[in-house]
């Protein structure tokens, strides 16, 4: 029998279905129901109640130890804008599965909540440089450092510098990305620009993460790098975007600021 059977189609599926499906016996539909919610941003009460019981999910785990219906649940946590959840979801920090405290290292970050920063300093602290290959990839440390500088967190500089030498690239460019939030002006430019040079990899997929980079922090500096970066239109469209929104406040209305009419015709070109 096909396991996706019972699955329903996402414009047949009703919220109170979801709602109800996530409280099924059927690990398949709860799993589902759990992605279903984040992904409709179903922001009610009792889908987040839900969503963080799910949290605790012993039922659904795979062969390797992974936790599916946590997955999906942290990850719809952080879409769903209640700080109800940032208690579970740090306690989902120390879960086993690798994935679930990647998402709720990126949930913490989504809803802004900064009692979530003790503890994310806690699991990068002490972290060798050079570290091992089999230890370099044993957390989600991409998610921890972006996550620190989102939330404006300088008391973690000095535990975020090391991570600029880590042996995973993503890993020193989350690093960079989190020193150029958490950097005074006049220092941040260089790990902009550092950002800038890894967009020269000769590995698409890190490009692409470069990009991603970029555009979070909306560094003007490489709009130029961006629009030229050998990647898909679409990917330096959304990093441009980035880059724009953070000029759009700096103007005085009507009037635009050199930096979005600049980045708006990088846009315009890509199109």
């Amino acid at each position: 029998m096909n396991e996706e059977a019972n699955i329903p189609d996402d414009n047949q599926l009703t919220i109170e279905q979801a709602i109800a499906n996530l409280q099924s016996e059927d690990l398949g539909l709860r799993v589902y129901a759990a992605w279903w919610l984040g992904r409709f941003r179903v922001n009610l009460p009792e889908a987040v109640d839900l969503l963080i019981v799910a949290l605790e999910d012993e039922a659904d785990r795979t062969e390797a130890g992974g936790y599916p219906l946590r997955r999906n649940a942290a990850r719809a946590l952080g879409k769903l804008s209640d700080r109800r959840a940032v208690p579970a979801l740090i306690q989902s920090l120390d879960c086993s599965d690798f994935y679930v405290r990647e998402a709720s290292a990126q949930s913490l970050e989504m809803l802004g909540d900064i009692s979530c920063v003790p503890k994310l300093i806690e699991l990068i602290k002490n972290i060798h440089p050079q570290a091992s290959d089999a230890s370099a990839t044993d957390q989600p440390y991409d998610a921890f450092l972006e996550a620190l500088g989102t939330l404006g967190a300088v008391e973690a500089i000095a535990d975020i510098l090391p991570f600029l030498e880590y042996p995973i690239p993503k890993v020193q460019y989350a690093a960079a990305r989190a020193m150029y939030q958490l950097s005074e002006p006049n220092i941040a430019d260089q790990y902009g620009d550092r950002l800038v040079a890894a967009l020269r990899n000769n590995d698409l997929q890190l490009r692409r993460t470069v990009l991603s980079d970029l555009g979070a922090i909306g560094y003007l500096g490489a709009a130029e790098a961006i629009a030229n970066t050998m990647a898909e239109n679409s990917l330096k469209l959304i990093s441009l975007k980035g880059l724009l929104e953070k000029q759009i406040p700096l103007a005085k209305p009507p009037a635009l600021t050199h930096g979005a009419i600049r980045v708006m015709t990088l846009m315009d070109n890509l199109l």
